[in-house]
Order: C-alpha cells, then sequence, then structure tokens
C-alpha cells in the first residue's frame, strides 16, 4: 500500500506487534452494508505523553498528534500535529512498542466509534476539505461526541493543525482534561516503561541511527567562580584541547566535532587506535596534544596530523552516551563511569585515555591544579543524566587562567620586525549583533603568522563588520576579514567599555562556529557548605544601617540557592534596578522559608517599626475605606531592608507617589496560561510590527516566570484610563492576528491554553515585577531586560538568573534609553 510506505519504513515488525499495512485489513461493517467510517483516539505515552486521533479516509487513518488531548471544551484549541497515515487495523492497537523501536511506549485505546461528515456529501469531498485544511465532523464515541473542527494553522508548518470542538449539547464550559479520565494503572505502566532500561539485542544499530542528530550535540558546562565543595560532586581536570564525540558502530569509526564537524581525517591515529574497541557506542571526550608533562600545546589543534614527534595527539574519555543499542543518558553520571571502566578494562593504547574522577579535597584538588597549570577543573553531579545539547548547571567548570573565543575580524599592519600582520581585531556577538571587544598582538611565532596570514587572505572584505560609530583601535590601518575564524584568548579582564585586557593569542577553534561565539559569563551557582557561610552581617550606608540576617538559609531547595546569594544579586544589581523603583509604593511578595513554603503579600506597614530611615507614603484605598502605608525603595539600603524581609519579588506601582493617577510606564502583560511560548515570542514580534508602524518605542522584558511584559513610557503626562484604553488598543490589533491563541478575557478559566494580553495591569494600585527583579521560581530567574533581536527561537526565560544578569547588564543594558525614549500617544493614535 503506497500511502503506507512511510508507516512501513519507520517500523520493524518483527519487534513490535504493531499491524503491519501488508496484513489484510479487518472489515468493520457487514456484508451488503454500507461501512460507517471510524474514528480513535488513543493515549500513547511515549517520550513525551499525548494522545492520537485517528479517523478512517481513503482507505486508512489520517493521524494527528495532540499533545494536550482532545477537549470538549470549545474554548480549547488544542494543537493537533499531522503524523504518517496509519492502516485501518491500527484503530483496535493497544500494547507496548519496546525501546529502540520508532514511538516507544505504551498505547491504549482511549475512545472510539463511527463519525460522519459534517458540510461534505461524500468521502471525496470530504478528503479534498482535508486537502484544503478544514474538516468538519460528528462523532459518537463513549467520551466524545457532536461536533468538532481540524483546521490547519496558517503558517510554515503545513503538519499543524487545530482540533476544536463545536459549541453543542455535548460540549462542556468547564475546564477539560483528558488525563482526568485516565485511571492510575494505566499511568503508572506508562511511567514504569519510561523508566526501565532498554533491552539489548544483537540488531543494535537503528537505535544509534535515530540518535545521530544527537552527536553532533554534546552536553554542555556552565561556568562557575567556585568548586561546589557538598557531597555528589565528581571532580575532573579540564582539558585544554577540541571537544569530540565519537561513534563506534560496526567497526566503523566517526569522530565528530562539537559543531558537527567530521575530525575522521584530520586525526588518523585516533582513528586507528579506536579500532580497538570492538563495541557499538558512542563516546564524549577531549581530543588533546601534550607533551611528555601533560603540557597542553592547543595551537597546534587546528592543523592536525602529522604532529611534532615529541608530542602526544590523545583523545581523553570522560562520557559514554550509547552501548551495543543501549541509551546510557538516562544512566547516573557514576553509572556511566562504571560502564566505561568496564569497556577500557582490556584496552591499552597511549592515543585513547579514560578520564578518572580525583579523590582530592577541593581545596586541595585547586592547588594540585594550579601547581599543574592546568586550564580548570570540571565538577560534575555524580547523579546527573546526560543532557546532549544543553548547558547543564550539573556540570560546572572553574577556569584558573581566564579564556574566550573570539571572532577574527580583521587585522592591522606589522610593525618593527613583526612579518605579515601587527595584531588581530577581535569581535563578539552580542543581542544586537557583532561587537568590537579588542587588538590582540601577542602569542604569535613566526609559522603561525604564516599560516594565519594564508588563512586571512581567503576572506578579505571592504566591509567593516562593526557598527561605524564603533571605534577600533588603528582602525586606519585595519584590513577587514569576513567574521568567519574563531580563536581562543587568554585575557585579564574585561574593561568598563567590555574591552579584552592584556589579550593573548592561544589558538584557531576550527571546532567552533563564529555565529556561536558569545560573552562568557560566570552564570552558574555559587556553593559553599554550610558551616563557611556567614550567617549575619551589617551593612552602612552613610548614617544608614542594614542587619542582614539568616544568610544561610535556603530559599530554593533544588538548586540550594540561600538568602545570602539573594541579598548579595540585590545588593549588586542596585543601581540598575533602583531607577524603576523610585517614588513608587512597593508591595512585597514574602516568603520567609523559601520558594515551596508558604508566602503572603504584604502592603501595609507600620511606619513606627520600621527604621527611621525608610520613606514611607500613606495611599488612600477605596476598596478598604482606609488608608494604607506604603514603603518606598529609593536607595540601596531601602532595597536590602525589603530584601532581607523575605521579599523575593520587588513589585513596584506603575505610578509615583507623587503623581499617583498618572503612571511613569505603560504595559501589555502577555501571560501564557499554559500556551507555548513560542506562541508568547510571536505575539510579542506583532506587538513590534505595530508600533513600529506608528513610531511608538517599545521595550521589552521576561516575566521572570512564564511570560513577556512590553514597557512604554508615558512619563506621567496621561491618566491611567487613557494609558489603558491605548494598550488595550495594541491588544486588541495584535489578537486579531492571533485569534486562535490569544484572549482578552481576564477569567482564567475561561482562557484556558489561551494567551492572555492584559492591559488591565495599567490601574493605580496595580503592580508588576520590576525589571530585575528576583522571581520566586526555579533556578532564581530574574525579569530580564531584552532587545527586540533577542525575540528568537534561542530566547529561553530560564537563562536569566542572579548569577548571570550583573555581567550581562554591564556588558550591555538592553534599556538603557527607556529614559529619552518617551511617548506621545496623541501622535500614536492618528498613526493608527
Amino acid at each position: 500500500m503506497a500511502k503506507l510506505g512511510t508507516y512501513q519504513k519507520k517500523r520493524d515488525f518483527s519487534k513490535t506487534s504493531e499491524p503491519s499495512a501488508a496484513d489484510k485489513s479487518t472489515s468493520k461493517g457487514s456484508k451488503g452494508k454500507k461501512k460507517k467510517l471510524i474514528f480513535t483516539i488513543q493515549r500513547h505515552h511515549a517520550t513525551r505523553l499525548h494522545y492520537d486521533f485517528r479517523l478512517e479516509v481513503d482507505g486508512v487513518l489520517k493521524s494527528w498528534a495532540v499533545p494536550k488531548g482532545p477537549s470538549l471544551n470549545p474554548k480549547d484549541r488544542r494543537l493537533a500535529v499531522q503524523v504518517e497515515d496509519h492502516p485501518i487495523d491500527y484503530a483496535d492497537f493497544e500494547g507496548t512498542i519496546p525501546k529502540g523501536n520508532y514511538g516507544a511506549g505504551t498505547v491504549i485505546v482511549f475512545d472510539h466509534g463511527a463519525y460522519n461528515f459534517l458540510e461534505a456529501k461524500d468521502e471525496k469531498e470530504f478528503l479534498k476539505n482535508l486537502e484544503a485544511g478544514s474538516i468538519k465532523f460528528s462523532l459518537s464515541g463513549k467520551i466524545f461526541k457532536g461536533e468538532f473542527a481540524l483546521v490547519r494553522m496558517k503558517n510554515d508548518e503545513e503538519n499543524q493543525w487545530l482540533l476544536i470542538k463545536h459549541k453543542d449539547k455535548y460540549a462542556t464550559d468547564q475546564s477539560f482534561d483528558a488525563e482526568d479520565l485516565v485511571t492510575k494503572g494505566v499511568k503508572q505502566a506508562g511511567q514504569d516503561f519510561k523508566k526501565k532500561a532498554p533491552t539489548k539485542t544483537k540488531e543494535s544499530t537503528k537505535l544509534i541511527d535515530e540518535q545521530k542528530q544527537e552527536l553532533q550535540s554534546p552536553m554542555l558546562s556552565k561556568l562557575a567562580t567556585d568548586l561546589p565543595l557538598e557531597q555528589g560532586w565528581l571532580y575532573e581536570k579540564k582539558f585544554d584541547g577540541f571537544r569530540a564525540l565519537c561513534s563506534i558502530k560496526k567497526g566503523k569509526v566517526e569522530l565528530i566535532s562539537r559543531n558537527g564537524n567530521k575530525l575522521t581525517k584530520k586525526y588518523p591515529s585516533l582513528i586507528k587506535a579506536l579500532t580497538a574497541i570492538s563495541h557499538d557506542v558512542v563516546l564524549d571526550g577531549e581530543i588533546v596534544i601534550e607533551d611528555k608533562q601533560n603540557k597542553p600545546y592547543f595551537q597546534f589543534l587546528a592543523s592536525g596530523e602529522p604532529i611534532d614527534k615529541k608530542l602526544n595527539l590523545v583523545y581523553y574519555v570522560f562520557d559514554a552516551l550509547f552501548l551495543n543499542g543501549v541509551d546510557l543518558q538516562s544512566y547516573s553520571l557514576l553509572e556511566r563511569k562504571e560502564i566505561l571502566q568496564l569497556l577500557f578494562k582490556k584496552i591499552e593504547t597511549e592515543h585513547i585515555q579514560l578520564v578518572e574522577p580525583f579523590s582530592l579535597e577541593a581545596n586541595k584538588l585547586i592547588a594540585h591544579a594550579e601547581k599543574s597549570h592546568w586550564e580548570g577543573i570540571m565538577a560534575k553531579r555524580a547523579d546527573s543524566t546526560y543532557q546532549a545539547g544543553k548547558r547543564s548547571s550539573a556540570w560546572l567548570k572553574v577556569k584558573l587562567r581566564q579564556t574566550q573565543e573570539a571572532i577574527i575580524c580583521g587585522y592591522t599592519e606589522p610593525q618593527g620586525g613583526r612579518s605579515k600582520f601587527g595584531a588581530l581585531v577581535l569581535g563578539i556577538n552580542r543581542a544586537d549583533g557583532l561587537h568590537y571587544i579588542g587588538n590582540c598582538g601577542t602569542g604569535f611565532n613566526e609559522e603561525m603568522l604564516k599560516d594565519l596570514h594564508a588563512e586571512f587572505s581567503k576572506i578579505t572584505t571592504e566591509t567593516k563588520p562593526f557598527p561605524k560609530e564603533e571605534k577600533v583601535a588603528k582602525e586606519a590601518q585595519v584590513t577587514w576579514l569576513k567574521p568567519e575564524l574563531v580563536c581562543d584568548v587568554y585575557y585579564s579582564e574585561w574593561t568598563a567599555d567590555q574591552h579584552l585586557r592584556h589579550p593573548v593569542f592561544k589558538g584557531l577553534r576550527t571546532d567552533k562556529k563564529a555565529d556561536q561565539v558569545e560573552i562568557e559569563t560566570k552564570n552558574d551557582l555559587i556553593m559553599e557548605n554550610d558551616d563557611q557561610k556567614e550567617k549575619q552581617k551589617e551593612l552602612t550606608f552613610g548614617k544608614k544601617k542594614v542587619s542582614l540576617t539568616n544568610l544561610q538559609k535556603i530559599y530554593w531547595p533544588e538548586e540550594k540557592i540561600s538568602k545570602g546569594d539573594m541579598l548579595n544579586y540585590y545588593e549588586t544589581i542596585a543601581p540598575f534596578i533602583l531607577p524603576y523603583l523610585k517614588d513608587k509604593p512597593i508591595s512585597m511578595h514574602r516568603f520567609p522559608n523559601g520558594i515551596d513554603q508558604q508566602s503572603f503579600f504584604q502592603k501595609d506597614v507600620e511606619p513606627g517599626q520600621l527604621p527611621e530611615w525608610i520613606k514611607t507614603t500613606e495611599v488612600y484605598s477605596k476598596s478598604t475605606d482606609k488608608h494604607i502605608d506604603y514603603m518606598l525603595c529609593n536607595d540601596e539600603a531601602s532595597l536590602l531592608y525589603i530584601a532581607n524581609l523575605g521579599s523575593i519579588e520587588i513589585n513596584p506601582w506603575l505610578s509615583t507617589y507623587k503623581i499617583p493617577e498618572k503612571p511613569q510606564f505603560a504595559v501589555l502583560d502577555l501571560d501564557p496560561n499554559g500556551a507555548d511560548f513560542t506562541e508568547v515570542k510571536a505575539v510579542a514580534l506583532t506587538v513590534k510590527a505595530i508600533i513600529d508602524k506608528i513610531n511608538l518605542p517599545g521595550y521589552i522584558k521576561t516575566s521572570g516566570s512564564t511570560g513577556l511584559h512590553i514597557y512604554f513610557n508615558v512619563n506621567q503626562k496621561y491618566d491611567y484610563d487613557i494609558v489603558r484604553d491605548f494598550v488595550q488598543l495594541i491588544a486588541e490589533l495584535a489578537q486579531q492576528k492571533h485569534e486562535n491563541t490569544t484572549s482578552l478575557i481576564r477569567d482564567p478559566k475561561k482562557r484556558k491554553g489561551l494567551i492572555y494580553l492584559d492591559y488591565l495591569q495599567n490601574k493605580q494600585g496595580q503592580t508588576i515585577a520590576a525589571p530585575y527583579s528576583v522571581r520566586p521560581k526555579p533556578g532564581a530567574t530574574v525579569s530580564a531586560p531584552l532587545t527586540w533581536k533577542e525575540i528568537n527561537d534561542k530566547l529561553d526565560i530560564k537563562d536569566f538568573d542572579i548569577f548571570n544578569m550583573l555581567e550581562r547588564v554591564k556588558v550591555n543594558d538592553p534599556w538603557s534609553t527607556i529614559w529619552k525614549d518617551t511617548v506621545d500617544l496623541k501622535k500614536a493614535l492618528a498613526m493608527l
């Protein structure tokens, strides 16, 4: 059956009990009678739990994967991804698809029955409507009854549809979740299957083939300032080389760089040595060129073999992803290390070395590393799984010598006795494009100068790759290059103008693409033993004294982030957050015992119980018919006092107490309400297009939780009613472009799964998390100001936390111009 060719190719029917398309289908009707067309809904607990919705059409089951399951609530527009056609006999399939096979997981029939066309007069017309992207039908199942529609979404992905329930007597206006109707036993079976290790088979290559993409995406580490000292961590040497994954399959060896380039021809000695491994396996490690004292020579790696006879080429193996068809990525690091020890037990070659964790205490290991001139130390959680392609806090790297990847954007003329060129002009990617970070004129020998100059001759250009206004040292002497080559440099520090101080050339990085080069910040947790932490301290700001207490108390239990870590963040970020708080009444959300314990909101304070230097303001509340004393937060002392009360979030009004009826900022809050964050970003970009047409300056930030906030500096010119009406108009225009995924309805029950375009934040007394405010969410995330260029596929709210925000904003403050970019609503409205 040609229609089912894709279905057949994806399955090995000697290993799965799913029906083959070649099998004779069972008739669902009786002889002499017109057979009713059937539908089926199957609960499929695979890598991700989803429901498969299938309709019999044209002799096959047309199929859609519905991540959240179908709904009987017409307001739930459920995403349905069209997949390959299935044979009719699949309608009754229940059971387990073994691991290592396509769709591995547990399958049950959730609902089934007959269905009828609503608009099409026959199957031919129904199929034509299906191809056009819109079908309507009526189901007669045990659970799902009545009228439904499947509508293809208008985007680049032709396989994405919306499954929608029509309003009829079978519809409900209540929240609907198919999982509520599934028994505990069925749920448990799916969970148990995912935990169970796959069975080893002789034919193991299929699994490795399916995971081929994973070979190009090794697990990445985060940069930390100190080694974690608590138990449960393994320490390794940080090697100064090229990261590479090794795939061995039926004796064929492949070495693949971090960015997916094949290194097989560059290092033939390693390929030969790796053939000593007689198993199908995927390994993770580092390729290093070093001398007999283990001193690395990074600069020789880009050239590959042959190398100097006095040097050794070594592939240091520290992890394993697959072994003989078994996916090891869900195993703990300790278990993977044990497997590696067994694998390498009989392998003896100087070119392949197994990396063993150190048993030294952290402080002794640091001393040993410094004495041995290591580049740094790796710390890895013993219980961590392998997270391919992700930068995880389960792997930390502590550098003993500062290094930074940079893009070579040009070179200056040679001077004195120097040949070929004088210095490299270096650049780096930031959110708003490529920027200059300094010149590097040391670290080269004569051979390197010659080799580099030969590479440069291939990519010279007349175009300066940086913004025109950006000054470059000795620019008149610069020969510009296309920004394609990547190098590593040592440096002492970043300067105030975001340039590298004392950069020294280390070597080319042929394993890294230019678009991957960004500033590496210390964005991980600084963990210490509880006994080593200060329990309290007192800070003095002129005549003001602030006592910071219970610094060792853990506020984020899973990550072991303390109250002291949070207070340290607010102390350092104060110059950036305070302008958004000045003269604005503050509402506190207090978590005295951490984010997973009871919290409470507090607006009203007792001025007599506060330090004399804390400023307050009295505000009349119509809702309570009484006056409320709010705290103000105009300086660092006040900020730390508020945070020390356990107020993780800093939530100011949008207006000041001096002009309470006229806000400083107008806000449009994009609240996902369970919707996919990709769609939230799409809505934000639609808002950007709308405001660009009317020359309206808008600024965007993460909420620090799940959504995005768009700010407009209305500069206390208009009252709240005018501002709210204006933001509502912007929201309505955006909603017209995204009518299937957004809502203007305030009641969460009536907009489940839809993005709420919240314009009602624009009200006197309403508060919102300030820019740079910490949020009581996993990872100690921060409400992070962004550039509009950062609203892209890479944006992840979890990437902005209390450990990387300061370095980010010091390098580039995305909202530095917000105070000058005031809004003229009258002009803006005239252009709409």
